[in-house]
């Protein structure tokens, strides 16, 4: 490694309390300053780790893994002690993974994680330790003149570590600094301890000084102008150059050269293309694709004899499709995934726990429907499995689960008893200081009036993802204060330098990751909240980026209500001697519920009741359920502003001509009066008209989703060549690849709007037929239910 200094402590905004740095900016930076490697070491957690290594991979800098942790002190617990424990391997990491995961689990005795010295004895293989500068234990006895304590503590580490632990020097101004580093030089030379440098780097740059104050002072709630606050933290603690460090330490070239040392130590290597699934029982007579596939195939011929058109030919597409599927899933290695998904469906549906039809992508899966995972018939709607698994993009699957609420956390439990509770978290989240937040929170620091603050923070447009950037160009009055006003320029100044940082953990709406063997194998263990709710620290894309795989266990009010309506319903037939109504065997075209959907009587309709789209259903007057399908789509920011929805409204009820971009397209845009509405339609005419495969025109509309230039041009080339090749005239082709691309961003996921548009039908016809029942069930889960 041709370096001269490398960072070992160093605090991400990810240490949720104390840093400013983002990830890409401190990379840029050390690319900036050709530092070859920096180390991460933030405060007792890995939350950073994924995003860190593959960025660090991609800008070409040795990625050195690490966490600061705080220690229960011998001495004094109500002082603890910090140190920085280094990766030097995959043994550390998982060792480091293990301690920290313990912290949270059984070291929160004082409020706060620590780990306690006994638990390291068993866990130094592969793990370097700093000894923490003047915050470690070896450090806070030097500053209180207890030398010889000092001294049998830094024995006891030597002996722990051997050739791997590390006296820690600093100079960023902290009092008594130069008195600790006369003492630990000379316990270093009596005991033959090597030494090393660090800044504790907390901020990138020194004019980030004051915002990183600010960041201090939110979390801990002072205010800067207060004397009394306390001030942990220096100017000096920004990221250094090699040069300022090297004349920093030039009485001390050791210290500077064994960061290069410790660094080339540190070698931790992360895979990132293993998928690792939870093991599923499976008869010992059969292997899992065996099993999969009968399981499958028995599925569908219980579907199959609950459909009024048995004919051979209709069991034959079904059949045909099922087994492309199946084919495509045991390829890409995934028979487990669907048997775990529907093992604990079947739990759920044999412990009355109310489940949606499924909606996602997911519903796309004739397997799924088969398996009772999903509830939508992929083939009567016209849904595509390519748009949920495609064999030319290996990806995860993702079924999106709806349970009620009342029964969401007995399946979770279940699945924690079935794969181990050492195996089975819910994952973690992180909220971030929005614009609003960021600018009272500034403002309260900064001991400005509630009243001030609050005005200025009214001022930013109520817009899902705003940023103060956008804000300053959208309101007048916002910009003219911005502009006039010192206060208010030097207050949204210091904001937008917090603005986006990484501000507290949360528990993801419905993830759970499911481990094969113990989840501390794989990420380390966080808690979070008065109930101890276990969770992963990686989140949904950590999780899924390092093999594991994510599970969605949703909670859904609306199928709560549902079953408390048929509760009551069935209770009355019952009485009357007459069957159970099954929601699921309703017919899709009862005029009754269109009639009622067509007065705007929508009040506790899912999906359904708000003012917008009240309005939206009193111009479009549904009377089919492909109506009701539409809505869910067009209600959406995209079509209602780019005028797709006058078009289609318009040509639904004959006041404008049904046009087609192109003749063959008409089967595919039937439905929707010749308007790419869907995701689906995009990939279906890529097909059509260019010959795409389904997953080649997946790949399509994911590039046409994302807006990449470079990936759009490639795939215009192929768009044309194939559709030039099928006697598509290139002008038009052209045409229907820019609509395409238009509408791409605006198409919303059919299968989805599918699943939802049965939710919808359901307590239409429920509030229709049986609506004292219907009601009473709302008003008791606390009223409407509002979505989209």
């Amino acid at each position: 490694m041709n370096a001269k200094f490398i960072h070992l402590n160093l605090h991400t905004e990810f240490s949720l309390l104390d840093s400013t740095i983002r990830i890409t900016q401190l990379l840029e930076a050390c690319v900036a300053a050709n530092m070859p490697a920096v180390a991460i070491t933030d405060h007792l957690n890995l939350f950073a780790l994924v995003k860190f290594y593959q960025a660090a991979v991609k800008f070409g800098i040795k990625p050195i893994i690490g966490v600061e942790v705080w220690m229960q002190n011998v001495y004094d617990h109500k002082y603890p002690y910090r140190a920085i424990l280094l990766c030097k391997n995959k043994q550390g990491y998982q060792n480091l993974t293990k301690l920290i995961s313990r912290a949270y689990l059984e070291g929160q005795t004082s409020g706060e994680p620590l780990i306690e010295r006994q638990w390291i004895n068993n866990f130094t293989d592969g793990l370097i330790m700093l000894s923490g500068g003047q915050q470690g234990d070896v450090g806070q006895l030097i500053c209180a003149g207890k030398i010889e304590a000092a001294e049998k503590i830094l024995q006891r580490w030597q002996i722990i570590f051997k050739d791997d632990f590390y006296l820690e020097l600093q100079r960023v101004g902290h009092e008594n600094s130069e008195y600790y580093i006369e003492n630990a030089l000379q316990l270093a030379e009596k005991y033959n301890i090597p030494i090393v440098a660090t800044n504790a780097v907390r901020f990138l740059a020194q004019k980030d000084f004051m915002a990183h104050e600010a960041r201090v002072a939110i979390h801990g709630g002072y205010l800067l102008t207060d004397g009394h606050r306390p001030k942990h933290y220096t100017v000096q603690q920004y990221l250094r150059s090699a040069d300022e460090m090297i004349n920093l330490f030039s009485d001390i070239p050791e210290a500077i050269e064994n960061t290069v040392e410790i660094a080339k130590r540190c070698n931790v290597e992360m895979i990132f293309d293993q998928i690792h699934l939870p093991n599923f029982p499976v008869p010992s007579s059969m292997n899992i694709d065996s099993h999969f596939q009968k399981m499958a195939t028995d599925g569908l011929t219980k579907r199959l004899a609950d459909m009024s058109d048995r004919s051979s030919n209709k069991q034959k597409q079904y059949q045909a499709r099922l087994f492309l599927e199946l084919d495509v899933i045991k390829q890409m290695g995934f028979a487990g995934y669907f048997l775990i998904v529907a093992d604990f469906i079947r739990w759920a549906h044999d412990h009355r726990v109310p489940i949606g039809p499924g909606r996602g992508s997911g519903a796309g899966s004739l397997v799924a429907y088969a398996l009772k995972i999903t509830g939508v018939d992929p083939i009567k709607h016209g849904l595509l499995f390519e748009r949920f698994l495609n064999p030319e993009r290996i990806s995860m699957p993702d079924f999106d689960i709806d349970f009620c609420m009342v029964g969401r956390d007995r399946v979770i439990e279940y699945v924690a008893k079935r794969y181990g509770r050492n195996a089975v978290a819910q994952i973690i989240t992180y909220g971030t200081m929005a614009a609003k937040a960021v600018v009272r929170d500034v403002g309260r620091v900064l001991g400005h009036p509630y009243g001030f603050v609050d005005k200025l923070a009214k001022m930013i447009p109520f817009e899902l993802g705003i940023t103060l950037t956008r804000a300053l160009q959208q309101d007048e009055r916002l910009r003219a204060r911005y502009e006039q006003e010192d206060e208010v320029r030097a207050l949204i100044d210091l904001a937008m330098q917090l603005e986006g940082l990484t501000r507290n953990v949360g528990k993801h709406a419905g993830g759970v990751v499911i481990a094969p063997s113990k989840l501390t194998n794989f990420t380390p263990i966080y808690i979070e909240g008065e109930d101890g709710s276990l969770l992963s620290q990686f989140d949904k894309d950590d999780v899924e980026a390092i093999g594991l795989v994510k599970f969605d266990f949703l909670g859904l009010r609306t199928l709560t209500i549902i079953d408390w309506s048929l509760r009551a319903i069935n209770k009355r037939l019952q009485k009357k001697g007459q069957p159970p109504l099954v929601l699921s065997k309703l017919p899709l075209d009862d005029q009754a519920t269109f009639a009622l959907l067509q007065t705007c009587n929508t009040t506790a309709v899912f999906q359904l009741e708000s003012r917008g789209m009240k309005d939206l259903i009193r111009r479009l007057q549904p009377d089919c359920f492909e109506d009701i399908v539409a809505l869910t789509a067009l209600f959406r920011p995209g079509p209602l502003q780019s005028g797709m929805v006058d078009d289609f409204i318009a040509r639904r009820h004959g006041r404008a001509g049904v046009e087609y971009p192109h003749p063959a397209l008409a089967s595919i845009l039937q439905e929707t009066y010749g308007i790419v509405l869907y995701q689906e339609q995009v990939m279906q005419i890529a097909q059509i008209l260019a010959g795409y495969t389904l997953g080649g025109a997946d790949i399509l509309r994911r590039a046409m989703g994302k807006k990449k230039p470079e990936e759009m041009a490639k795939q215009r080339i192929i768009f044309m060549q194939g559709a030039t090749k099928n006697g598509v005239v290139p002008r038009v082709a052209s045409y229907i690849f820019d609509l395409m691309e238009k509408f791409a961003g605006y198409g919303f996921n059919k299968s989805h709007s599918v699943a939802y548009a049965l939710l919808s039908y359901q307590t239409a016809w429920l509030k229709r037929h049986y609506a004292a029942e219907f009601m009473a069930a709302v008003i008791s889960n606390g009223g409407g239910f509002y979505s989209v």
